[in-house]
């Protein structure tokens, strides 16, 4: 198993850290650390803060996902979903929000806005290589599989 530490941040005492809402649940629910109602019009994006900072191993990523209950109810999702927090940031982790519905959406202080998904990442080394290994598929792209 491996330890997370939360750190909440001055002027966030009230807020709960993340948590999953369910026994199996795989993501742990963001709460919104605005000190105002904050509107969100359609098309618009903003940088919601959570209110903590957190210190994880080098062996894993934070990922942000959308909520999916926003997103089918109201078009709140996140951009660059999913958005990675390495294991060496220390700052406030924030959510980038969009609203893609059709009427303003209101996110008020404490409210659930995204989920925060812990991966583990594999060791990875890079080698240059002048010829790659043939595959069936070879170089075919986008659509190739005809999907």
């Amino acid at each position: 198993m491996y330890q997370v530490l939360f750190k909440r941040l001055e002027g966030n005492e009230e807020l709960a850290l993340p948590a999953r809402m369910s026994e199996w649940a795989a993501g742990f629910d963001l709460q919104a650390a605005v000190p105002a109602p904050v509107v969100l019009a359609p098309g618009e994006r903003k940088l919601i803060p959570t209110g903590f900072a957190m210190a994880m191993p080098a062996e894993l990523e934070a990922q942000i996902r959308p909520r999916s209950g926003l997103a089918y109810k109201h078009g709140i999702t996140c951009l660059n979903t999913p958005g990675t927090i390495d294991a060496d940031y220390r700052g406030e982790v924030k959510v980038l929000l969009v609203n893609l519905g059709q009427e303003p959406f209101t996110i008020e202080r404490g409210e659930r806005i995204a989920q925060m998904v812990f991966q583990v990442v594999p060791a990875v080394s890079i080698k240059e290589s002048s010829e790659l290994p043939d595959t069936v598929r070879g170089a075919g792209g986008f659509g190739h599989t005809g999907v």
